[in-house]
């Protein structure tokens, strides 16, 4: 019963409905003519936007990242003019590559309510659709954990390399060993901005409250896979723990996610965060600089790859101890870069020691 229980979609305080339609392939090289029809649930007024009284009517703006113009524009202008034929409004947008706000105007309020809650609804909806650019991370690349781990690399390629599809380009670059806590999408410098200040509230609101203030002693031993055959693997991981067997490395990873998710910059793929560290993933195997996809690409990039037989690894490498490291630092960082160290660039992080 999908129609007694749509699907809803939050977008900042508000919460809208979505009518459950079927969906066209995506087709990113071109604007999808995609507009919310009447009657659809999304044009209920929320307060979460300040639309003003001029002397021609009333006028709401709104800040919106350049790349995302061209959904609202749709192919050959067709979705802002039924944006504006349906709503009565004006609506204004800057030129393409150019940072600024879409203005929308009309003479009446509910009008404007209704363009800019549609509005909302695109941006949410192609936002989804956009590569992640940022992640939060924290680092492992500690010189112990780099040698232990090329030590694993060297001992599996010499007892695996006759396994099917085992082979030096499928493990992590030792200088980018990390746990992912969750992947962003910030397209343009302000969102960035706002993604820093984010992490930073994070650190006063309760990162300190959780760590004490102190680095967190992690221990890294073990490895599992991702899918169900271990015949048949795409990524093998390093199992990662509290050396004193609490739960805070998980409460704040977990806390990071729910307030960028919140914030409309992450998408929640868990209910909590699957701590792991990356050692073997096919995808390295065309693109040693990729990163690992996230939920939404990975039905595109698992039909491309070569899996490999991890059965053997598994069994003599089960128990591999690649040692421990203190953690007192969450990085932003940008995806497909690199810094004096060889970790990704840092956009922004939080020191909690």
């Amino acid at each position: 019963m999908e129609v007694l229980r749509p699907t809803l979609i939050r977008i900042g305080p508000c919460v809208y409905r979505k009518n459950h339609i079927r969906e066209q392939v995506y087709q990113p090289e071109e604007a999808e003519d995609f507009c919310a029809g009447v009657g659809d649930g999304t044009d209920e007024p929320c307060d979460a936007f300040v639309v003003e009284e001029t002397e021609r009517g009333y006028q709401c703006a709104v800040a919106i990242p350049s790349p995302l113009y061209k959904y609202i524009i749709g192919k050959k202008g067709e979705t802002k003019k039924k944006l504006e034929t349906e709503t009565r409004t004006s609506i204004s947008i800057p030129k393409p590559g150019v940072e600024g706000e879409i203005v929308i105007t009309g003479q009446h309020r509910n009008g404007v309510i209704s363009a800019r809650t549609r509005i909302d609804v695109l941006v949410e909806s192609f936002r989804k659709k956009q590569p992640f650019t940022h992640f939060l991370s924290f680092a492992l690349n500690h010189p112990t954990i780099q040698e232990k781990f090329l030590q694993f690399k060297e001992e599996v390629l010499e007892k695996c390399t006759n396994d099917y599809g085992v082979s030096s380009s499928l493990f992590q670059n030792p200088a980018k060993l990390h746990l992912t806590i969750g992947t962003l999408v910030l397209l343009n410098e302000q969102e960035i901005q706002k993604a820093q200040e984010l992490l930073q509230r994070c650190k006063e609101d309760f990162a300190d409250t959780i760590t004490g203030g102190k680095p967190l002693l992690v221990e890294v031993a073990g490895i599992e896979y991702m899918n169900d055959d271990p015949a048949m693997m795409d990524v093998l991981y390093a199992k990662v723990h509290m050396k004193d067997g609490s739960n805070r490395l998980q409460l704040i990873a977990d806390r990071l996610m729910d307030r960028f998710v919140t914030s409309g910059f992450m998408m929640k793929e868990w209910d909590r965060v699957k701590l792991h560290a990356t050692v073997m993933n096919t995808i390295f195997r065309k693109d040693p600089s990729a990163e690992e996809q996230t939920n939404r690409t990975a039905g595109r990039s698992f039909k491309e790859r070569e899996s490999f037989d991890g059965r053997k690894i598994l069994k003599l490498f089960e128990n591999f101890h690649f040692g421990e490291v203190q953690l007192n630092t969450v990085y932003m960082s940008q995806r497909f870069s690199t810094d004096s160290s060889g970790y990704y660039a840092t956009s922004g992080q939080l020191m909690f020691s």
